[in-house]
């Protein structure tokens, strides 16, 4: 169970399909933490940009995502952007939005839909056993590859990728700059770094650091309850003991900050936190050679 995704959530009514119907990929917010913070929450607009909903293959399944690029410019660098549990609602959408404004390729692809519709839960515990649960990291992995590919087509620079992702996300960025020889650079926001192994999720950070393809950033929260700081030192040291661009890998641990501070339609936003931590994304990013 994914119990970090339960911190700083709002008790709230019960929504249900019904209540709640979004209407397309990047549209609305998660109905679990309804009502969102609408006094914070960021909106960035699509001026100069191309964005909006578009469909990936992958094999035979035409996966939806969200995407954003500057318009008019060839060879833009990739960036992956991955979700929380509630999916690619209008907040993960803004980030790839902002990305963009940055003069990034952003794919932010909807990664369990063939599970199930995350955003239209407005119970975490069924989210979770009914879609996020199900979710096989070997499927993950290769819908990551196709958003590569496909970002390839629409003539970005796929020699240039980076990924990030947001607390479920952030557990996958670290899978994926371990599975992919293209990514770049990877920064990980609160994610998930042990756990049980098992059939669906075989390895987990922790058990990858030795394989990593590229630097990771970590922008973790010092008060985060799901994610104790132990973990973090634990993956400090297999950091340590890998090679040498595990060794290149780095934290930032913000002392006050709890889970999911970057997210700014939830009561857990921390401005203060989430604007040093994009800063250093990007730097990150750029000097890493994604940029």
């Amino acid at each position: 169970m994914l119990q970090q995704d339960l911190d700083s959530l709002t008790p709230g009514r019960d929504f249900t399909r019904r209540a709640f119907v979004r209407t397309s990929v990047g549209s609305g917010f998660a109905a679990a933490v309804m009502p969102i913070c609408a006094q914070t929450a960021i909106k960035t607009d699509t001026n100069g940009l191309v964005a909006g909903e578009v469909t990936i293959p992958v094999g035979d399944f035409k996966m939806p995502a969200y995407r954003a690029a500057p318009a008019g410019k060839a060879s833009a660098p990739v960036v992956l952007v991955i979700s929380e549990i509630f999916g690619v609602h209008e907040y993960i959408a803004d980030v790839a939005r902002r990305f963009a404004k940055a003069g990034y390729f952003a794919i932010a692809p909807e990664l369990f839909v063939r599970q199930g519709d995350a955003a239209s839960y407005g119970e975490i515990a069924k989210l979770i056993a009914e879609v996020v649960a199900k979710v096989p990291d070997a499927q993950v992995m290769g819908d990551l590859d196709a958003s590569v590919a496909w970002a390839r087509g629409q003539g970005a620079d796929a020699s240039k990728v980076a990924v990030t992702g947001f607390c479920w996300g952030g557990r996958i960025t670290w899978l994926y700059a371990a599975h992919s020889p293209a990514v770049k650079a990877g920064v990980a926001w609160y994610g998930r770094l042990v756990g049980q192994a098992s059939a669906l999720n075989p390895s987990h950070p922790v058990d990858l650091a030795g394989k990593l393809h590229a630097p990771v950033l970590g922008l973790y929260g010092g008060a985060d309850s799901g994610i104790p700081l132990d973990t973090v030192e634990q993956m400090k040291k297999s950091l340590a003991a890998g090679g040498a661009t595990a060794k290149r890998s780095e934290f930032v641990v913000y002392p006050d900050a709890s889970h999911a501070f970057h997210a700014d339609y939830r009561p857990s936003y921390r401005k203060e936190a989430a604007d040093d931590g994009w800063k250093r994304c990007l730097a990150w990013m750029r000097a890493n050679g994604v940029g």
